[in-house]
């Protein structure tokens, strides 16, 4: 998605959470300004994604879709979804992540190799501080505010749908959708539902009611 079409969406989103675009740039800056020395490496390396994606998502469902069904394509991980698809034992080929959640298993995955595509909101500067030195793998920075040549913006509210988004910047035609579930939030201690529900909304107008023609969404 190019970031002439994501930013009215972004800006409802704002209107709607209550955020600040500000605070958005500042965290975005600070993630920039604390990967000088890290392995960065440039988007080229998203076109290798290829026609068919399976993305993981965080619900509780997750675990019993991986017992199910055999992942297929580029496997990309959002986030906590990587402690659920660590112990299952597959090791995604990225992983998309504001550094919420189960971070050890997401460094483990970087240090393992995953390209990891680290995300800045206004949210979670504090995070970024704490544990973005921990990730050795090569990453990709984002934005959901102005890109720039280092941090990027190619779309998306959550990992999940961020996920989504760079599957089909990047040409996938089908993207299999495991651990997905927009009704049933799976909640943090300490995190408010109320919260929960209306990012969950708006990751399923991202995912869902903005899929452009020509790309095949399957719910595993």
């Amino acid at each position: 998605m190019l970031f002439s079409e994501w930013e009215p969406v972004y800006l409802e989103i704002l209107s709607d959470m209550g955020y600040e675009r500000a605070d958005d740039e500042s965290s975005a800056r600070l993630l920039k300004a604390l990967t000088v020395n890290s392995d960065l490496v440039t988007e080229d390396v998203l076109e290798s994604i290829g026609p068919v994606v399976t993305v993981f998502g965080a619900a509780d469902s997750l675990a019993s879709s991986l017992e199910a069904s055999e992942p297929e394509g580029t496997l990309i991980s959002a986030g906590a979804a990587t402690s659920a698809v660590m112990s299952a034992g597959i090791l995604p080929d990225m992983l998309v992540t504001d550094l919420d959640g189960d971070v050890t298993s997401q460094i483990d995955a970087s240090r393992s190799g995953a390209l990891t595509i680290v995300h800045a909101h206004g949210d979670n500067s504090d995070l970024i501080r704490e544990h973005i030195g921990s990730f050795t793998g090569p990453l990709i920075l984002t934005t959901q505010s102005v890109p720039d040549m280092v941090v990027r913006n190619f779309g998306g509210f959550t990992d999940g749908d961020r996920a989504v988004c760079i599957a089909r910047h990047f040409g996938a035609r089908r993207i299999d959708l495991m651990g997905f579930d927009f009704l049933q939030p799976s909640t943090k201690d300490g995190s408010d539902p109320e919260v929960k529900r209306r990012k969950l909304r708006w990751a399923e107008r991202i995912t869902v009611g903005m899929n452009p023609p020509g790309v095949e969404l399957r719910f595993l």
